[in-house]
This record gives structure tokens, C-alpha cells and sequence, in this order.
């Protein structure tokens, strides 16, 4: 296994009440630079835990991971605070400043990083044009729609200039079609970037919609992994199984909705 993303036997443990709870056990994971990897599981699988590993924001207890060959696992201070620049993360509640306008949060980490002002304007001009966002510059996250605020994360994890960007249930909070505009924009952003993203979701038409490959996340264990198509036919998990015929329920009701099949 050699990617530029590997997750290597990691795992996870939190003292709840006095008690062990193990959330990832051994997870071993490959994704290869400018990939979209979809990682699907139902709440309490671990999924963002793992999200959480990978960018160091929680520390594993046994593993490695490991962005273009460095180990973060082993990194400590400025080291670490360097390599976690190339990890991106854009969540499902957007996280706004919003007594900022939009051209203040998405200047954000450019700021507290000490960017000289021109550059930090510059690079905020061309971020928010490649996220439709150009003309709201100077508007505030009050006045915007679901969908404006999540393109203003991603224009804010975007404009550190990172590697890999990690989606928490980015589209989660959105309707349909503002998911679908999202979706859109993430894979318009790989292809002119060539940013490796890793989709972690419990949606699986986003994963079927914008990865080639995924893995299967269950009680904190990937079940199984590969490409999104053969999974659907063929899922050989508990999870894997549950996901593909719910998919396939919805999508008989979407027909019937639509007059086919009547």
C-alpha cells in the first residue's frame, strides 16, 4: 500500500466515564494524489475521528499517517503546525466568523499567518472567483444561503494552499441541489487543482456522484474498500449492504415520483 495519503494501523481510544471506547481499530487506507476517495459509514462509525487523525487535530494511539511520504503522527510543534497546512478541512456547520464580511474570513489564516496584505488580497480575489463568489466579497454570512457560507469554508481551507482537503459531511447540512452545485465545485476544484480529497459522508449518491474509489467505515474498522461501482453490485459488508439498498429504494421512488415505471 503506497499512496500519498496511507493511513497505516491506526487506532483510537477515548476515556468515557472511566471507561475505554475504542472508535478506530487498525485502519489502513490508501488514497492516491489528486484522487477523490469517498469514506461512507452511519454516525458513530469513527468517520470523523479519523478526519480528526489525519489533520492532527486528535492524536492516534498507534499508526501512522502519512501525506506524501511524512509520518504527522511523529511530527511536534512548528514541524507539525508546517505539515498541517497541506491538510484542508471543510465542515458541515461552515464555521463563519460572522461579524466578518466574506473577504475577512476567507483571509483568515492568511492574516494570523503573517501574509504581507497584498498577497492576502490577491489570493483572495482569485479564491473566490473559483468559488462563485467574487461578487459577495463584502457581504456577511447572515445574508447569505447555505450554500454561499460552505463555498466561504472551502474558500477559506482553499486559500492556505493545502494538499488534501478532507470533507466532513460537507454537503450534509444543504438540499439536494445545493448539494449537487457543491459536489460540483469540489470536482471542479480537483480537476484545476489537483487537490487529493477524501469525501467522508454517510451520503452515498455524493459518493456515487463525485468518487471512483471509497471504503466502508463500521464501528471504527474499514469493512471493505475499492471502486465505488463494484461495491454497489457487489457490497461485502453489513454497511456496504445496508447503504446500497437504501440507495436503490430511493432511487425506485425517485422513478416512481417521476412517472416511470407507472
Amino acid at each position: 500500500m503506497s499512496g500519498y495519503l496511507d493511513i497505516r494501523n491506526v487506532s483510537k481510544a477515548f476515556n468515557v466515564s472511566g471507561r475505554e471506547l475504542q472508535v478506530l481499530r487498525n485502519v489502513n487506507l490508501s488514497v492516491d494524489k489528486g484522487e477523490i476517495y469517498g469514506i461512507i459509514g452511519f454516525s458513530g462509525a469513527g468517520k470523523s475521528t479519523l478526519a480528526r487523525c489525519i489533520n492532527r487535530l486528535e492524536t492516534p494511539d498507534a499508526g501512522e499517517i502519512l501525506v506524501d511520504g511524512v509520518d504527522v503522527v511523529k511530527l511536534k510543534g512548528k514541524e507539525l503546525r508546517q505539515e498541517r497546512r497541506k491538510v484542508g478541512m471543510i465542515f458541515q456547520n461552515f464555521n463563519l466568523f460572522e461579524a466578518m464580511t466574506v473577504e475577512k474570513n476567507i483571509a483568515y489564516p492568511l492574516e494570523i499567518e503573517g501574509v504581507k496584505k497584498a498577497e492576502i488580497k490577491k489570493r483572495v480575489q482569485e479564491t473566490a472567483e473559483l468559488v462563485g463568489l467574487a461578487d459577495k466579497l463584502k457581504a456577511y454570512p447572515g445574508g447569505l444561503s447555505g450554500g454561499q457560507k460552505q463555498r466561504v469554508g472551502i474558500a477559506r481551507t482553499l486559500i492556505g494552499q493545502p494538499d488534501v482537503l478532507l470533507s466532513d459531511e460537507a454537503t450534509s447540512a444543504l438540499d439536494p441541489q445545493t448539494t449537487l452545485n457543491i459536489l460540483d465545485l469540489l470536482k471542479d476544484i480537483n480537476e484545476r487543482l489537483g487537490i487529493t480529497i477524501l469525501m467522508i459522508t454517510h451520503e452515498l449518491d455524493a459518493i456515487r456522484y463525485s468518487c471512483d474509489k471509497m471504503a466502508v467505515l463500521e464501528n471504527g474498522q474499514i469493512t471493505e474498500s475499492g471502486a465505488v461501482a463494484d461495491i454497489f453490485r457487489n457490497p461485502q459488508s453489513k454497511t456496504g449492504e445496508l447503504f446500497a439498498k437504501v440507495s436503490k429504494e430511493f432511487r425506485r421512488a425517485e422513478n416512481f415520483t417521476d412517472g416511470e415505471g407507472i
